[in-house]
């Protein structure tokens, strides 16, 4: 077997394992949601080594889709930090063994403290799955490495039920599109979710031609404006059509036509898709992609003409 098999036969073996969870779910998941649900404190998630990373990920999940969490390694919980406990959190000990020393110790101190204990392990007959209130068993065959050692099909199993935990809090408690933009100001994510058109139409120059305009005073608003096209406007604000670069060249390419008498509206692009200035950044995008097309007037709830945005804006802006 060659390098490129054996990576692929990792992946296939990883999947598979995440397969045999899917139909072979811990007998208990459901109570956990329920109780992780109807906890009113966080979710302290703890463990140590690679179990600990995962544990990392999955409380920067919770957080992020609503559900208040901490993580707690367990070598720093014995020497103090077990004091960011309160009373009424709920408690995610994360080890493929189920016997990780570090974890045993906090079990008692944490059922004293009034604590309720949730483990996850690959082991049924272990001290964690005897002594926490919950055990949520992730039935685990080999490791993928060939010495059936190096934690990589368990942590994927963990990180999996992490997931499948926190999305199904999400949906339990009705988590919003709204909320998740709150918590996921930065970045382009970001961007999608909290970017509406006013946003961005607003720095454009608005260029803007009549329906009894010439060619010349057309070509001269699209220059003006470079936003490669104009708009064709209503003495009242209202779009009567579009006019974009395309269209002169379409308009230039045909023969017998006095185009020095030509108006606006004989080569406009009349009812031109259109989108609200308080829509969503991302919908213009979705827009101009599912039409092909570059530019999209702005208009208020009374329809009349506030901006003009561009594709290039929004690819500026990360919506790519």
């Amino acid at each position: 077997m060659n390098v490129l098999e054996q990576a692929l036969q990792v992946i296939k073996q990883e999947a598979d394992a995440i397969n045999f969870l899917y139909q072979n779910p811990p007998e208990r998941l459901n109570e956990v949601i329920h109780l992780l649900s109807a906890c009113k404190g966080r979710i302290i998630v703890s463990g140590v080594g690679k179990s600990a990373i995962i544990g990392q990920k999955i409380t920067a999940t919770f957080n992020s889709t609503g559900t208040p969490s901490i993580f707690l390694h367990a070598a720093d919980a014995l020497h103090g930090d077990i004091g960011m406990v309160q009373e009424e959190d709920c408690v995610l000990l994360l080890s493929k063994s189920g016997d990780t020393d570090e974890l045993k110790a906090m079990v008692p101190v944490l059922k004293n403290m009034g604590n309720t204990v949730i483990a996850l392990t690959c082991n049924e007959a272990s001290y964690l799955s005897s002594q926490c209130h919950i055990h949520l068993y992730l039935p685990l065959t080999t490791e993928a490495d060939p010495n059936n050692l190096a934690p990589t099909t368990s942590t994927t199993l963990q990180l999996v039920m992490g997931d499948a935990l926190a999305i199904a809090l999400l949906h339990k408690k009705g988590f919003s599109r709204d909320q998740f933009a709150t918590f996921h100001p930065g970045g382009n994510l970001g961007k999608q979710l909290y970017t509406r058109v006013a946003d961005i139409c607003h720095h454009n120059v608005l260029p803007t031609v009549t329906a009894i305009s010439t060619l010349q005073q057309v070509i001269l608003s699209i220059t003006s404006g470079r936003m490669g096209a104009t708009v064709v406007v209503a003495p009242e604000g209202h779009i009567e059509g579009l006019i974009t670069d395309g269209d002169l060249r379409r308009l230039l390419m045909r023969s017998n036509i006095d185009l020095q008498s030509l108006p606006a509206s004989a080569f406009m692009t009349p009812n031109p898709k259109k989108i609200k200035n308080h829509e969503m950044a991302i919908e213009a995008f979705t827009m101009m992609r599912q039409f092909s097309i570059t530019q999209l007037p702005v208009v208020n709830e009374s329809e009349t003409l506030v901006g003009i945005i561009h594709l290039h804006d929004l690819i500026k802006e990360g919506f790519c």
